[in-house]
């Protein structure tokens, strides 16, 4: 029997388990396991992908998302909190009081007094070879424009977002203050965004949408370092089916 079970181990769940460790409610975290579903999905959540933070206090200097999460959960540790590498698969929650029943990807059955669920939120991937290689690497490819958007590598740069609804628009419009230019390809010949949110990045200078395209590659090569870069995105029309190749550093 559990005070308090914490599912997810991204920020939320680690500031959850420090608090709950330091009013010694004895906190049990479910970081879960690593998977592609088409993307990484990793214990840590998705600043396990993001190569600086810039944007978070007390670290004036940047740290990256990896050694953030490690610091979070050393802490959760240092005051007593239990770390366990397993999904939890299944949740009958009780109503009258009594105990809530957990079961694990491992096959075990555990009950909990409380459940704080902080499974935050993932990516949709296109699901490429080439995209997975270059989101794991730093290496162009990101799934948080406010994240990463800032980053030296990005700065004046051509960058692609892929979508045609609200989410699409705000991040490609949040983008447009550092790229030189920003492309939105969209599958099909209209944008689900909201007409607000279309007119505010078609209003920028450096905004441009790709109507029926999808990316089915991500080109790279190898920078000075000899560390593999993004340089493009590889296209094909839903309509003609003709391929094209357009110049990016960012996707």
């Amino acid at each position: 029997m559990h005070k308090v079970v914490i599912i997810g181990s991204g920020p939320s769940g680690w500031t959850a388990a420090i608090y709950a460790a330091r009013a010694n409610l004895s906190p049990v975290v479910y970081v879960g396991v690593a998977k592609q579903d088409p993307g990484p999905i990793l214990p840590g959540g998705q600043l396990m992908l993001t190569t600086d933070v810039e944007n978070y206090p007390g670290f004036p200097e940047g740290v990256a998302g990896p050694e953030m999460m490690m610091k979070f959960e050393q802490q959760a540790r240092r005051f007593g909190t239990e770390v366990v590498g397993e999904d939890i698969v299944r949740c009958e929650f009780s109503s009258d009081g009594s105990p809530h029943t957990l079961h694990t990807s491992g096959g075990n059955e555990i009950q909990a007094n409380a459940v704080i669920i902080s499974t935050g939120a993932t990516a949709n991937w296109l699901g490429l070879e080439s995209e997975m290689k270059l989101a794991t690497s730093g290496g162009g490819v990101s799934a948080c424009a406010v994240c990463d958007g800032a980053l030296p590598i990005f700065r004046d740069q051509p960058l692609v977002v892929i979508g045609g609804g609200d989410t699409a628009m705000e991040e490609a419009t949040y983008l447009t203050t550092f790229a030189s230019k920003v492309y939105v390809i969209h599958r099909r010949d209209t944008l689900r965004a909201s007409k607000v949110m279309q007119e505010r990045f078609l209003s920028k200078p450096n905004a441009e949408v790709l109507w029926n395209k999808t990316v089915i590659d991500c080109l790279s090569a190898p920078d000075a370092m000899g560390n593999e870069k993004l340089t493009g995105v590889k296209l094909k029309d839903t309509v003609t089916g003709e391929e094209s190749v357009l110049e990016a550093k960012g996707m």
